[in-house]
C-alpha cells in the first residue's frame, strides 16, 4: 500500500524538516543524508531504519519515486545517522518487502509497504 503524493509532499513540508531535528538521535528514526543526483546538493532525509549486525532496512511507505530513494539508488550509498552513530551504507538496493533479506525487526512495519531500502554497512 503506497501513501498517496499529497501526503509525502506534505511531510516533505512541514514534519521532515521537523523530525529531522531529532531523528538521528533516536532510534528506529533515523536521517538518510544524501546527494541530489542532478543538483549535486546535499539532503536529509528523516526515516524508519532497522539494523541487524551489517545490514540496514528501510521501509518505503511512498514507494520508490521519493526523490530520496533515487537519489540514493544512483549513488549506490549514503550516509544514515540512528541512535547518534554516522554509519556508510553501501550497496543500496529496493527490496519487495516480503524477502527474506529484510532484517527481521522491520519485517512487521513492511508489511505496510510494497518495498524495503536495503543495505550494508560499509
Amino acid at each position: 500500500m503506497k501513501i498517496p503524493r499529497a501526503v509525502a509532499h506534505a511531510n516533505k513540508v512541514v514534519t521532515n524538516p521537523i523530525q529531522g531535528l531529532w531523528a538521528g538521535r533516536i532510534a528506529p528514526w533515523a536521517v538518510v543524508e544524501h546527494v541530489g543526483r542532478k543538483s549535486n546538493k546535499s539532503y536529509s532525509t528523516p526515516v524508519l531504519a532497522f539494523v541487524d549486525d551489517d545490514r540496514i532496512s528501510i521501509v518505503l511507505p511512498y514507494g520508490t519515486d521519493a526523490d530520496w530513494v533515487r537519489n540514493v539508488l544512483a549513488a549506490g550509498r549514503f550516509t544514515l545517522v540512528r541512535g547518534g552513530e554516522r554509519l556508510d551504507v553501501a550497496g543500496a538496493r529496493v527490496l519487495p518487502s516480503d524477502s527474506p533479506d529484510v532484517v527481521k525487526s522491520a519485517r512487521i512495519p513492511a508489511m505496510v509497504a510494497d518495498s524495503v531500502l536495503y543495505g550494508r554497512i560499509a
